[in-house]
């Protein structure tokens, strides 16, 4: 599979360039740009320090990472953000919702959240029918009883 190429804007000089994370993984951190400290129970939109420009035909999608909330005691509001291909100028700065579940203190370069590009899915077309004549699998929730 060829490379895609993502075009970045870096807003701080300082700022950690993006990279797979630590080499092994097809997501890549995104990183504070700015200190903040925040209250418990705060809500706040931190700046990641870049804009991008995403390949034509992709999307962003960005999620905390597994550490943020032992590390930060931070959660994402949104549960996953989504970069559609439209948001590429150099004022739309990524920034990561996120709510306090503790005071906590953020540092420029501290690593928030991940990224990974997905190609758009394919035009459906729905079609309504009467019934879909498969076997019920055992309800909502249920692969993981026993």
């Amino acid at each position: 599979m060829g490379k895609e190429k993502i075009r970045i804007k870096y807003h701080l000089p300082e700022l950690e360039r993006l990279r797979y994370i630590d080499g092994v993984s097809d997501w890549v951190d995104l990183r504070s740009a700015e200190n903040v400290s925040m209250k418990k129970g705060e809500f706040r939109l931190i700046d990641l320090g870049v804009s991008v420009e995403l390949p034509k035909g992709y999307e962003m999608l960005i999620a905390a990472r597994s550490s943020t909330f032992k590390n930060f005691g931070l959660i994402q509001t949104n549960a996953v953000g989504i970069v559609d291909e439209a948001y590429n100028s150099d004022e739309d700065h990524l920034k990561w919702p996120c709510l306090a579940v503790r005071d906590t203190e953020i540092h420029v370069n501290d690593r928030l959240c991940q990224f990974r590009i997905l190609a758009h899915q394919p035009e459906l077309d729905f079609e309504e029918v009467d019934t879909l004549g498969n076997t019920p699998r055992g309800g909502f929730g249920s692969t993981g009883v026993q």
